[in-house]
């Protein structure tokens, strides 16, 4: 049934990460004629998400639930309530979200989270599919330049330390070996793979370190489009570059694997950077193209910013229109590839 409901599309996009980022780019990809598959991290351990993991043992829920949201086609007062998140002042409920405890429920009950999730997104309207990187909760491990070690996705920002390589583990300590259900066919289908905006360190590379995953990435004959971050951020990528983020993915996956950069060269107001209430992010990420041409990848520059609610993020239109361009053009390859072979 999933496979005639992906053939209704005209193109298959994967989109990998986690965070704030995923769910901007999600929002308007729905837009096009494409079937998603949104390949959400399971390695957050903060927050709602990470109190949860720890009492009932299942894979953090909040990334999973914002995506859900941003690809829900349900009236928007639907999606809000599932995205309420109870006062802080309710010692019992306090910071959970509704959304949260739904995924935990469905789960339970069902004993299955892929299950669980086809159920919940047909509930939510959602177009295309959400797949959790992997179907248990795992750990993120980063090991700092000084050789010493944070465990734990939450605690790895506070040292401030240069990170030298991150490794994902499950709860027991063996290596993170396996995908969930779905994610590997959903990239090496797919005519686009999208990775990020999102942090480096700790929505990315928690999903791309996954065995599974890692080789699927590395394989796929789709188009690989890393859509670089605005803004560098505090205890992760103080004074990068965005060749300095490739290369970062480019060593940790062993080879160069990215086709295409996406690169914002819109300026970011300097009142915003020196009155930043949230010291997450720090400043605007610079620009090494030179770098970027010797990393292997195709670089697309353009405004891709959008400064709202106080913060700089991408201009979701602006940068959906460059995929929508990219996937066009591949599909316009592929078509020209075959009737050569057909023809010869």
């Amino acid at each position: 049934m999933k496979e005639n409901i992906q053939n209704k599309y005209r193109y298959k996009v994967a989109v990998i990460g986690g965070g704030t980022g995923l769910p901007v780019i999600l929002k308007g990809l729905k837009k096009l004629n494409a079937y998603i598959s949104a390949v959400v991290t399971v390695a957050d351990d903060g927050g709602s998400s990470g109190v949860i993991r720890d009492y009932i043992n299942v894979v953090p829920p909040g990334d999973i639930r914002n995506c859900i949201s941003a690809l829900s086609e349900l009236d928007s007062k639907l999606i809000e309530l599932f995205q309420y998140r109870f006062d802080t002042d309710d010692d019992f409920l306090s910071g959970h979200a509704i959304g949260n405890l739904l995924i935990v429920a469905l789960n339970q009950l069902s004993g299955d989270l892929s299950q669980a999730l086809e159920y919940l997104s047909e509930i939510m309207q959602v177009k295309g599919q959400i797949l959790p990187a992997a179907l248990e909760p795992l750990v993120l491990n980063a090991l700092f330049e000084d050789g010493t070690l944070a465990i734990g996705e939450s605690k790895i920002a506070k040292h401030r330390k240069k990170i030298q390589e991150v490794t994902v583990t499950t709860l027991q300590g063996d290596d993170a070996l396996e995908a969930s259900p779905k994610v590997v066919e959903a990239i090496m289908d797919a005519d686009m793979v999208v990775i990020g905006p999102g942090s480096l360190y700790t929505s990315i590379l928690p999903n791309l370190m996954i065995r599974d995953i890692r080789d699927a990435v590395n394989q796929t004959q789709a188009e690989v489009v890393y859509i670089c971050n605005i803004m560098t951020q505090l205890g992760e990528t103080e004074n990068f570059t965005d060749a300095d983020h490739v290369e970062v993915l480019h060593q940790h996956l062993g080879r160069p694997f990215i086709d295409t950069v996406l690169v914002n060269t819109a300026e970011v107001p300097n009142d915003y950077i020196v009155n930043q209430k949230n010291e997450e992010y720090l400043l605007q990420v610079k620009h090494d193209f030179d770098g970027l041409r010797k990393e292997g990848c195709r670089v697309i520059s353009n405004n891709f910013l959008s400064m709202k609610d106080g913060g700089a993020y991408h201009h979701t239109e602006n940068v959906v229109a460059e995929l929508a361009h990219l996937l066009d053009t591949a599909k316009l390859n592929q078509i020209t590839k075959y009737n050569n072979i057909k023809e010869a």
